[in-house]
């Protein structure tokens, strides 16, 4: 008789809650909140500078929050000068160097962390993991879609 878990949604939740309990322990030694921290990320995807539209719009597909939340997290990242709007047009944010800096301290310990976790998992199984979790995320993200449409 096996001992290994079967992958379902309590297993893919109870790794998600606790890998996030660790980032949050991270981020909150910054004084950064998960979703700021998503929203920093976005921006640095983009090379320092996004259209907020497409932050919000990224924000809201990956952590199913509403656009309110998406562009309140937006705003505190501002005020607090970690984005700014660019020259040329409130519809573009930036990093600041404050929010650089930010982001930097998040990544490298985010690296040391993922070092820690990932430790001694066969690189075919972590690739496993990440297929099965991928075509996961694209069915819920269609059965929402389509929810959503009808």
């Amino acid at each position: 008789m096996s001992t290994t878990p079967t992958l379902n949604g309590q297993i893919i939740g109870m790794a998600h809650y606790a890998t996030r309990a660790v980032l949050e322990q991270l981020l909150a030694e910054s004084g950064t909140t998960f979703h700021q921290g998503v929203a920093l990320n976005a921006t640095a995807d983009k090379g320092g500078t996004a259209e907020q539209a497409g932050l919000v719009e990224r924000m809201t597909g990956t952590l199913k929050i509403d656009r309110a939340t998406a562009e309140a997290t937006l705003t505190e990242l501002t005020t607090a000068g970690l984005l700014e709007e660019a020259p040329g047009g409130g519809a573009l944010l930036s990093l600041t160097d404050a929010g650089r800096e930010r982001l930097a301290g998040i990544s490298s310990g985010t690296k040391e962390i993922a070092a820690r976790l990932y430790a001694g998992l066969p690189e075919e199984e972590l690739a496993a993991a990440g297929r099965v979790l991928t075509t996961l995320t694209a069915r819920a993200n269609a059965v929402l879609a389509a929810s959503d449409a009808g």
